[in-house]
C-alpha cells in the first residue's frame, strides 16, 4: 500500500537551470562572419575591376580605329592596346599599358 501512496502524492520538480536568452534576431543557422567578409570584399573587388576594365575599353579600344602613324604621335601601339585588352580581369590594363608604353619610350 505505500507504493500506492507514493505513487498518487505530488512530486517536488528539481530547479532547471536557466536556459540562455537568445537575442532579438537569431539565426541559428548563420554563417561564420569571417565568410562573409571575404565574399564581400571578393565581391568588392571583382566589381571594382569590372569597372576600370570598361572605363579601359571605352578610353582605348576607339583608338584602334586610327591608322599606326596617328597612333604613334598618341604615344601608342596598336599591339600594345590589343596586348591589354586580352590581359586577365584581375590586371589593372590601364596601368600595365602606361608601363609598357613608358619601357618602349625608354628604350628609343
Amino acid at each position: 500500500m505505500n507504493d500506492l501512496n507514493q505513487a498518487n502524492r505530488p512530486r517536488l520538480r528539481e530547479p532547471q537551470p536557466e536556459r540562455a536568452q537568445f537575442p532579438d534576431v537569431y539565426m541559428p543557422a548563420m554563417p561564420p562572419l569571417g565568410l562573409i567578409d571575404a565574399l564581400e570584399k571578393r565581391l568588392r573587388i571583382w566589381l571594382g575591376n569590372r569597372k576600370r576594365r570598361r572605363a579601359f575599353r571605352q578610353r582605348f579600344l576607339p583608338l584602334l580605329a586610327y591608322d599606326d602613324a596617328i597612333l604613334d604621335d598618341m604615344g601608342h601601339c596598336r599591339g600594345d592596346i590589343q596586348w591589354a585588352a586580352d590581359l586577365p580581369l584581375k590586371e589593372d590594363a590601364a596601368a600595365a599599358l602606361s608601363k609598357r608604353r613608358a619601357q618602349r619610350h625608354r628604350a628609343r
